[in-house]
């Protein structure tokens, strides 16, 4: 253990500093203000894997984690879909998931929007005529907006958000 420690005080800090400035900046700050306009709060997404090959779940958790840093911008994901006011789902649906995707827009209180996330959550993707896959995200939910992409990259997914938020429904 206390080798460990001693190359750990020796190594230092060998992590890339956090970005500055740049394309995430410019759209999360955007979002930021946005944000507060509509909700005057937060906003609180529920993420759902519909099915997903979790490509753009690593996206989204990219998003969350120190390096982009989601929730200085007002975006906090949320555990229970009674507290959230954007359904983020991600996947083409399966024919196991389909019923609790419906339960979870049931369980979400209006006003809400729902986004599909990447190629799969748009139609299906490459799984689109499988025996296991219903369809996209709006063969089961309504869905306000698209994201698209094979994952989409952190900076889609937050033009996509902005874009959501300002549609009118």
């Amino acid at each position: 253990m206390f080798r460990q420690l001693r190359t750990a005080i020796r190594t230092g800090i060998v992590t890339e500093p956090a970005p500055q400035g740049g394309e995430i900046e410019r759209i999360g700050e955007r979002l930021a203000s946005e944000i507060a306009r509509l909700f005057g709060r937060s906003l609180a997404i529920r993420q759902v894997d519909a099915g997903s090959c979790n490509g753009c779940e690593l996206e989204i958790a990219g998003l969350t984690g120190p390096h982009y840093d989601l929730e200085r911008f007002g975006v906090h994901f949320v555990a229970s879909p009674r507290h959230a006011d954007c359904l983020l789902v991600t996947g083409p649906v399966t024919r196991n998931m389909a019923e609790a995707l419906r339960r979870t827009w049931q369980a979400t209180p209006d006003p809400k929007f729902v986004i599909a996330v990447g190629d799969c959550g748009r139609d299906g993707g490459i799984f689109r005529g499988s025996y296991a896959v219903v369809g996209g995200v709006s063969d089961v939910v309504p869905v306000d907006a698209v994201i698209p992409g094979c994952p989409p990259s952190p900076a889609t997914l937050l033009a996509g958000i902005l874009e959501a938020i300002g549609r009118p429904r």
